[in-house]
């Protein structure tokens, strides 16, 4: 697979009520996240439901937990939602250890992904990002 994430799924992302699910690759570090976070801007439009498959991912530095949370910001500036799925190893241990598996919504496989996307939203996954009143 190439350094970069690919898009998979019904339609182009924008039609409406498609789920496009993109596929992350194998190492997320600082010479490849800016490729990684463009892909994955490319498929965000107003409304958009985007699953991010970690399967691949065997490596990712705190600059590809960087555009995870990046993705997630301009994902809550055009109302689209974003479910993350698959993150194994030292990919999900990046999350869990620097607390992004809290900020992020991050599930077990892209069914349950796709099943969270098709029910209605609770709260904004985005706000846990920047909690009011949080010092830091």
């Amino acid at each position: 697979m190439s350094r970069q994430a690919r898009a998979n799924g019904t339609g182009d992302g924008k039609a409406a009520g498609a789920i496009v699910t993109v596929l992350l690759p194998d190492h997320i570090d600082s010479a490849t996240a800016q490729d990684v976070e463009k892909s994955m801007l490319e498929v965000l439009a107003p409304g958009a439901r985007v699953v991010v498959d970690g399967g691949a991912v065997t490596y990712m530095s705190a600059a590809g937990v960087r555009t995870l949370a990046t993705v997630l910001r301009h994902a809550e500036e055009q109302q689209a939602r974003v479910v993350f799925c698959r993150f194994t190893g030292a990919a999900e241990d990046c999350l869990v250890v620097g607390g992004f598996a809290q900020l992020l919504d991050v599930v077990g496989t892209p069914e349950e992904a796709a099943a969270k996307l098709r029910a209605k939203p609770v709260g904004n996954p985005a706000d846990r990002l920047h909690r009011h009143g949080a010092a830091g």
